[in-house]
């Protein structure tokens, strides 16, 4: 089966201008061959600590719902995005959704919990959604950025899945004094997330990207943030081998591969730990502050 993975570079909580590029790179991956399209996390707005994304929410059968509808009935294939979603309830939540070539919906995924400053934009999924997805003969995984660093993600897909469509919106250490050092393993493990995932779960993972620079306030912090999304989009197959892969210095665009559908077991076993992998003190320190901050954020400015 013929896969893409988009690698977006996003306007900041620009939704038509985010939509109309997905809708051009989508159409490329598309003539390439592709039967199965990932687009990244965010991929209406971008992220950032950034007031403008309080309002950028779409409704589940709003304009991002449809693109994907609308481009899987295209092409005849598969596409599937996360975007923050308001939901009936009033609360935002960053919903994965996979369309298929039926002119519907095939599935949802709630990203689970959001990382940082994601808490003052979202509510965390319900426990109980596996992100698992019946696709005729196919069962699908989906997996949301900080997913992937997660063992309970593992728990979740491990056996269960044929191929795993993930997206993400990963920003970099900022290069203060001290913490610049801290980026190059932050970049690694961006880097070689998908691929470890895979051999995880022990199916192929399709995984989208951002590119994008970011400049924007920071949490109860004087300084702000300055820095970029990264990772790159990757195919891996079942094994964790890379088929393609696009690195974020490469800019927006596409890859393509050929992968085999179907689990297999697992090449690497999960470590007996909450993290997949180490994040870091200034990962976990950003972890816990801004998550304090973000949740009182969102309870004064997006929850309805």
């Amino acid at each position: 089966m013929r896969v893409a993975a988009v690698q977006l570079e996003a306007r900041l909580a620009d939704v038509e201008a985010n939509l109309a590029a997905c809708e051009r790179l989508a159409d490329e991956a598309a003539a390439a061959g592709a039967e199965w399209i990932a687009l990244p996390e965010f991929f209406t707005t971008g992220i950032a600590f950034d007031d403008r994304l309080a309002d950028a929410a779409l409704p589940p059968d709003g304009a991002a719902t449809q693109l994907l509808i609308e481009l899987a009935t295209r092409h005849g294939g598969y596409v599937g995005g996360s975007f923050l979603c308001r939901d009936a309830d009033g609360h935002v939540r960053n919903a994965y959704i996979l369309a298929g070539p039926g002119g519907g919906v095939c599935g949802r995924h709630d990203k689970d919990l959001p990382t940082m400053w994601e808490n003052a934009f979202y509510v965390g999924g319900d426990p109980a959604d596996d992100g698992v997805m019946e696709v005729g003969e196919i069962t699908v995984g989906a997996a949301v950025c900080w997913e992937l660093m997660r063992t309970q993600t593992v728990r979740r897909l491990q056996g269960r899945v044929d191929l795993v469509m993930a997206g993400s919106a990963w920003w970099s250490v900022p290069q203060w004094p001290l913490a610049g050092r801290l980026e190059g393993p932050n970049r690694d493990t961006a880097t070689t997330v998908a691929e470890k995932f895979a051999a995880y779960v022990g199916a192929p993972v399709v995984h989208a990207a951002h590119c994008a620079e970011i400049d924007c306030a920071l949490p109860w912090m004087p300084v702000r943030y300055r820095g970029h999304l990264e990772g790159g989009a990757v195919i891996a197959d079942a094994g964790g081998a890379v088929l393609a892969r696009r690195d974020r210095d490469e800019g927006p665009g596409i890859v393509v591969a050929d992968v085999t559908l179907g689990r297999r077991p697992p090449s690497a076993t999960a470590p007996d730990r909450f993290w997949l992998h180490k994040r870091g003190p200034l990962a976990a320190a950003m972890w816990n502050v801004q998550r304090l901050h973000g949740r009182r954020w969102y309870r004064r400015h997006v929850a309805a």
